[in-house]
Order: C-alpha cells, then structure tokens, then sequence
C-alpha cells in the first residue's frame, strides 16, 4: 500500500463509567454507558469506514466499551490492547499512531479524555463544515468519536496534518 494512500483515524471516547470502590482504571461502565456504546457503534457503521485495526486500551471502561461497540460492525477488525493509551497526552498518542503499519489504512483508537478531544484537536488542521465547531461545543463526551482524514505515511502524523471529516456525541 502506497504511503500516499489516503487514511483515516477515527477516535472514540469511551462510554460513561461508574464510580465503584475500584482503582479508575479497573472502573466499569455505568448503565448509560452499556447503553451507549452500541449505539456508537451502530454510528461507527453507519460511517462506512473498514476498519483495518482497533488500538483499545487496557481500562475496563475501555474494553468493555470496545466489546458492545464492535458487535454493531459489519466486520471485526484486528484488536490490540495498548496500555500506552490510558492517561496518554496528545504527545504521547501521536508517538502511538506514528508506530502504526503503513499496512493499515483505516484505525480506530478506543480511548480517554482528555486524549481523545485534545488529539483530534491538535491533528485536524482544517475542518469539514461545522464538524470543529461542533466537536468544541459538545466538549467531547463520553461515546463520542472523532473521524479525520490524511494521507501519507502513519509516520508522518503530526499537529495539523489531518482534515476533520465528522464528529458525533449521544445526547446531542
């Protein structure tokens, strides 16, 4: 695959958790939350998009947002768990999707806030219609996902170098 092939990053919050006596990152999804995550992933299918990898981390909100949002899929994708995505800053998130294969075109990352707002922020350099207005209003709520386009290699990712294609929250 070329690395001008044109790709997308699409970055999903996970769904709301509930505060049990646990460490946060053992935190489980709340009700709202299980109901939530299919309904975004029915909206991750609705967009089209092949995914070629899921990047999940290793939080339990994370998972198991991962696990209803995926069976809405028309497809499975790869999934990996990556510790490296829990309490990532932008930077840090960066450096991962730097690492990615240039093999996949489409990537799905399941992750935190305030990772998943300030990343989509800091890579989309244009916007698409309101998508960026959109997406700063709603602040990036749990469910939420982001979905921006580039070409070029995934070594190539930096601030800037994407178009915000789309934004979507629940209850918005």
């Amino acid at each position: 695959m070329s690395v001008d092939t044109p790709r997308r990053i699409v970055l999903l919050r996970h769904a709301k958790a509930d505060w049990p006596q646990v460490s946060d990152h053992e935190r489980p999804l709340a009700d709202r939350g299980r109901a939530d995550a299919p309904v975004a992933g029915r909206k991750l299918a609705e967009t089209g998009i092949p995914f070629d990898l899921a990047l999940c981390s290793t939080a339990a909100r994370t998972r198991e947002t991962w696990k209803l949002a995926v069976q809405e899929l028309p497809h499975r994708p790869r999934t990996v768990y990556e510790e490296r995505l829990y309490e990532a800053s932008p930077g840090e998130l960066i450096a991962l999707l730097n690492e990615v294969s240039d093999e996949v075109r489409n990537l799905l990352v399941i992750g935190h806030n305030p990772g998943m707002h300030a990343l989509s922020d800091a890579l989309a350099g244009s916007a698409e219609g309101d998508a960026r207005a959109r997406m700063n209003r709603g602040g990036f709520p749990t469910s939420a996902f982001s979905v921006l386009g580039f070409g070029g290699s995934w070594k190539s990712v930096e601030h800037g170098v994407g178009t915000l294609l789309d934004y979507w929250a629940p209850h918005s």
